[in-house]
């Protein structure tokens, strides 16, 4: 399966403008063959908004997701990205999975970083949220929670071919580490896909670092984009071509429980 990520500059608190952009970003990853498109952390709304934020939160079946299903289901291109989910009283980092034609599957961000985040955010339990998507089982984590190594290997445990991770990764001497060395040693410990996917650019509250990039089993990145690019990247899924990395490698057979 061929899947594509988009490294955006988000517009604070503008979600219109923002699910155009990643309208446009669906039709490029159609137009490049891709049949899934991952997008960054809080994409709609945008990291660095701060209260407003909190005031474009919305359920899991508000407009915001009703939007991208339909955008889903147009091009024929499933999404997962990063949006602010309220639920009663609380408000949630979460990351939502829709192809437009079944129930969205969305997953609560559960390691919240720094004062911003918990200053805004309810942390949601970890758990292994799941989707299904041409025959790969994905799952998804948000920023923070992938430099916890048993956040992944919940999800490998879990079956998962592919785990996708909507991301804010700010421009910090860190960076290189966590998408260089880190994101690939994910991906190869637990012999799975590990799909990195930032913001770029600069908002009134943090500049973001770039460097998305899509890990195979065997730890080699398959692509990645620069620190400062607005780009759609592609990369080809294909799980049984990194069979004999399985073999070799075999951390989840061999793991005592």
């Amino acid at each position: 399966m061929r899947i594509a990520l988009f490294q955006m500059t988000a517009l604070p608190g503008d979600v219109e403008s923002n699910l155009a952009l990643i309208e446009d970003a669906i039709i490029q990853a159609a137009e490049g063959g891709a049949t899934l498109l991952i997008a960054p952390e809080l994409a709609t709304v945008g990291y660095g908004s701060g209260d407003a934020i909190t005031a474009r939160a919305e359920p899991v079946d508000g407009d915001q997701i009703k939007a991208l299903a339909e955008m889903a289901a147009r091009e024929g291109v499933a999404v997962i990205a990063g949006f602010p989910e309220r639920d009663g009283g609380r408000v949630y980092n979460s990351a939502v999975f829709t192809d437009g034609r079944n129930a969205p599957v969305a997953y609560r961000k559960s390691q919240l970083y720094g004062a911003y985040e918990r200053a805004i955010f309810a942390a949601g339990e970890p758990a292994a949220v799941m989707a299904s998507h041409g025959g790969l089982r994905i799952g998804m984590l948000i920023c923070y929670d992938v430099e916890f190594p048993e956040n992944v290997r919940r999800l490998a445990l879990a079956g998962a071919d592919l785990v996708a991770v909507p991301t804010a990764l700010p421009r910090v001497p860190e960076a290189a580490i966590i998408t260089e060395r880190m994101i690939p040693v994910r991906a190869f410990e637990n012999q799975i896909f590990v799909a990195y996917t930032n913001h770029s650019g600069r908002d009134e509250l943090f500049a973001y670092a770039g460097r998305s990039r899509i890990a195979a089993p065997d730890g080699a990145s398959l692509t990645t984009a620069s620190e400062t690019d607005t780009c759609v990247i592609f990369a080809e899924i294909d799980p049984p071509k990194y069979a004999a990395s399985r073999e070799i490698n075999s951390y989840l057979r061999d793991l005592r429980r």
